[in-house]
């Protein structure tokens, strides 16, 4: 009978043993639950912390007992517990190890909880995780440490799926010049319901052409026609792209055949006009690049050696001999002469292009931006070249600056239309700043510098979902 006794005893104090470990893990899920359902009441915030240090307290000690140690339940707690302390944690010192432990929990609950019965917790400890890197990803975005804050949204990516982490992951490794992890995540916000996939098609473009990759831009720029065929933009970067890659002839006659048969068709006229514009453009610059050339050759033609004093009763030796001009000087002048009229040609052209698109329709934003420029580069030019002349020529700088200045007023009234119609374009409100500098009228340019200044510095907004 006492026997029996002892023995019923000691089973009595196994039981109690196991069940005070049990109720550890009972009392941190308990104080877990209080601090989640206080944490989001601004008022009872330091109860809510309570609650979670208590929490922490117990399964501290659950996960120390070799009987509750080893459970699903007691790492799946344990990370959603630290989780929780390294989120409300602003101290990189004390948070990084409450990270680092409930990083570890959760995968080992994940790899324990094979039926799903501490979905929730996990869950918790997940957003927690993704949330706590996504905060360290903008600090480190902030201070443009693009590589690193690419890999912490991109583990808040993996963890989360959602469109924010998916975004600022690709906007990382844009600014990381890191043009796969960019195209990877952006390609990936087309599967989601994002709501600006429009700004997500032109930023891909811009990553495959960056990388150098023609045949995939011209493909995602081919799908954004015809998902948004009422923005030019892509149409006018396909423009671009074609006549980058040396398809100039078939663009040009694609469009004039098509404006011969739809001649009220304003948007096909500003497509002409922009082609037209950017022939121009590409002669332009290489007039630039041979004109600098050519100085270069007309400098080192000059003597460079200075005649030295003849000395009292000496014959004074004659100056050096001018090297003379190459023979290639003359083809870099008739080259220059060709780009030149080729420049000038497809400018008028533009110019014709852009007024016929105005006949059509007077507030075409894209036709007074377009034509607006086309009409003041030659004014830029004239304008260069005379501040560029020597003091002794005061007559011809001031007719220089005469007729650049009556050029810059031909081009006003469709750059200030532009910026009327469109306030927000940066590139109608650089119009604007070069006219104003054009005139000399600082005030005025200085203002629009801070309008472009605001735009361009925007961060980029957060997705809507």
């Amino acid at each position: 009978m006492k026997i029996k006794f002892l023995i019923t005893g000691l089973l009595g104090l196994i039981t109690a043993a196991a069940f005070a470990q049990k109720s550890a893990v009972s009392d941190a899920n308990d104080a877990y639950v209080k601090y989640s359902s206080l944490k989001g009441n601004k008022a009872m915030g330091a109860i809510a912390m309570i609650s979670l240090k208590t929490a922490k307290e117990s399964i501290d000690k659950a996960s120390t007992n070799a009987k509750t140690s080893g459970d699903a339940l007691t790492y799946a707690l344990k990370g959603a517990i630290y989780s929780s302390l390294a989120f409300n944690d602003t101290v990189t010192a004390t948070s990084t190890p409450n990270f680092a432990t409930a990083e570890e929990a959760y995968k080992k609950a994940k790899e324990l909880d094979t039926k799903g019965d501490n979905k929730k917790l996990l869950d918790d400890a997940a957003l927690n995780l993704a949330n706590y890197k996504l905060n360290q990803g903008v600090k480190e975005y902030s201070s443009k440490r693009y590589d690193l804050a690419y890999k912490s949204f991109d583990y808040s990516r993996q963890l989360m799926n959602d469109t924010t982490s998916i975004y600022y992951a690709g906007l990382a490794a844009a600014n990381a010049n890191n043009w796969d992890g960019a195209i990877e995540n952006f390609n990936r916000l087309l599967t989601t319901d994002y709501k600006r996939k429009e700004t997500i098609y032109s930023d891909l473009y811009n990553f495959y052409f960056d990388k150098k990759d023609t045949v995939n831009a011209i493909r995602v720029i081919n799908e954004a026609i015809k998902l948004y065929p009422k923005n030019p933009q892509f149409s006018k970067r396909l423009i671009e792209l074609n006549l980058q890659t040396g398809h100039q002839a078939e663009v040009l006659a694609q469009i004039e055949t098509t404006i011969a048969n739809d001649p009220k068709n304003k948007t096909l006229y500003y497509y002409a006009a922009m082609t037209y514009t950017q022939v121009a453009n590409e002669a332009g610059n290489k007039v630039d690049a041979l004109a600098k050339q050519a100085a270069k050759a007309a400098a080192a033609a000059k003597p460079t050696t200075a005649t030295p004093p003849a000395k009292p009763g000496t014959k004074p030796t004659p100056p050096p001999a001018a090297t003379p001009a190459p023979a290639a000087s003359q083809a870099l002048t008739d080259q220059i002469a060709a780009l030149s009229k080729t420049r000038d040609d497809y400018y008028a052209k533009a110019e014709a292009a852009d007024r016929k698109a105005l006949e059509i329709d007077p507030n075409y934003f894209e036709a007074n931006q377009n034509l607006g420029f086309v009409l003041i580069s030659p004014a830029i030019d004239i304008f260069n070249a005379t501040r560029n002349l020597p003091v002794s020529k005061q007559k011809e700088y001031d007719a220089g600056m005469a007729k650049s200045g009556a050029m810059f007023d031909i081009a006003k009234p469709y750059i200030m239309k532009a910026v009327e119609l469109n306030p927000k374009s940066v590139e109608a409100l650089i119009n604007l700043r070069t006219y104003y500098q054009g005139k000399n009228d600082l005030t005025h340019a200085n203002e629009v510098k801070k309008q472009i200044d605001a735009l361009n510095g925007a961060a980029p907004a957060a997705p809507a979902n």
